[in-house]
């Protein structure tokens, strides 16, 4: 089972809510993220990002710059950007792309159900990329960032979700990247217990399909904030964290493809010779670049200029099939091309590596291909159900095996310690 809560929203007015939404602050670099903030000021990426107000160069890791995040929303608060809710609600986040619309319920998770495995997981998390996120959170007493999870879908819960009369709208707007954001409130009572009930009864597990390093942060943050007080109360707002839960039929995964900078000196006819035993390859051209089917796999090779698609040969794929990790074409790609062809034996801090997510196209793979004289490799993408397997099997995916849009915005809820 799983255990939610309702909770009293820090959020933005209603007029508000436009200017302050911001991407999460792990989509930019700081130079990125200093752009965005003096293009769009009031945008909360100055609070999850508060070195923005420091000069360049400046020590992001210092006190004083998490204290500077507090100061920035104490200051919006009083200037009326940012209201408290007088109760505790769930909140419906829907979110618009491309016509596709995707529906999914705020709520606060338990941190027991991270420990003890009902959140399941299927990255590792670095522990100084959570640090500074322990630290923000605790500077602020506060969780700005929502956990994206998922769950296995409830038909209940779904007619919930969908059902507009339940619930009133607080937000409706397009932001520049033309995602279109609504926010609704479930206020009443009853309600909120049949919600409640639904995960505790029905829902044995959810699952963090974005922000692993988020979920690891605010468990940390919680479990500190825990060890601080003197007697327990299993009901405090600091055993829970902020997460948006989406029904597993809700999602969309994008690719998530692979640039080789460096060959090795491999040419076109070695890499092919190399890979023919593991793959069916035939040649394609640039119109039938993308694989069309699980087990499928495109290459470009920039020192002839040639695409192909390869095809896992069917007993290579039939020995792979019962292990929810080696039969993703993620790790098919690492372990016999990636790793086997260029030596390639740690994608995470190989330079040689770039991952590109597949919002960005097909067309900048090969211009960062040509850029280097290496490789680009265009994967099908990986499924809901798989994500599920592996976690189930508490295994982890390879890096950047998943690639979730549209992303939750931060600062339209605000979670308080």
């Amino acid at each position: 089972m799983v255990h939610i809560k309702s909770f009293k929203a820090l959020r933005p007015d209603e007029n508000r809510a436009y200017e302050t939404a911001a991407l999460p602050y792990d989509v930019f670099d700081e130079d990125e993220a200093r752009r965005e903030v003096e293009r769009s000021p009031k945008s909360f990426l100055r609070i999850d990002r508060p070195e923005t107000a420091f000069p360049e160069g400046y020590d992001m890791y210092a006190p004083e710059v998490y204290e500077k995040a507090k100061e920035i929303l104490d200051e919006d608060i009083k200037e009326g950007i940012y209201k408290r809710e007088k109760k505790g609600c769930f909140y419906v986040y829907s979110l618009t792309m491309d016509g596709r619309r995707q529906t999914g319920l705020a709520a606060c998770v338990s941190i027991d159900d991270y420990i003890c495995g009902a959140v399941k997981k299927h990255e590792n998390t670095v522990r100084e990329k959570e640090e500074d996120r322990v630290r923000h959170i605790s500077a602020l007493e506060a969780q700005t960032g929502p956990i994206f999870l998922l769950c296995k879908k409830n038909e209940r819960l779904s007619e919930i979700l969908k059902d507009r009369a339940l619930q009133e709208r607080l937000y409706s707007f397009v932001s520049d990247d033309g995602i279109g954001h609504e926010l609704y409130r479930i206020s009443d009572e009853s309600l909120i217990r049949e919600i409640t009930e639904i995960f505790e009864r029905d829902i044995p597990a959810v699952y963090i399909a974005d922000g692993h390093h988020r979920a690891a942060s605010a468990v940390r943050a919680s479990l500190k904030k825990r060890a601080e007080e003197k007697t327990r109360d299993p009901g405090a707002e600091y055993n829970f964290f902020l997460s948006v839960i989406f029904p597993d039929d809700e999602l969309k995964i994008f690719d998530y493809n692979r640039v080789v900078k460096d060959t090795g000196g491999l040419k076109t006819e070695d890499i092919l010779s190399r890979l023919e035993g593991s793959f069916d390859i035939r040649e394609t051209d640039e119109s039938r670049r993308r694989p069309e089917k699980k087990g499928e796999i495109g290459m470009y090779l920039s020192d002839t200029g040639r695409y192909f698609i390869l095809s896992l040969k069917p007993e290579e794929a039939a020995r792979r099939a019962a292990d929810p990790v080696e039969s993703l074409d993620v790790a098919v790609l690492q372990d016999l091309v990636l790793s086997e062809l260029f030596s390639i034996t740690d994608p995470r801090g190989d330079k040689r590596v770039e991952f590109v997510g597949g919002i960005r196209g097909a067309d900048i793979l090969k211009e960062k291909a040509d850029s280097s004289g290496g490789a680009a490799f265009l994967m099908y993408p990986t499924s809901v159900d798989e994500l599920m397997r592996v976690a189930d099997a508490g295994l982890l995916m390879p890096p950047k095996s998943t690639w979730f849009e549209p992303k939750l915005r931060s600062g339209l809820l605000i979670h308080e310690f």
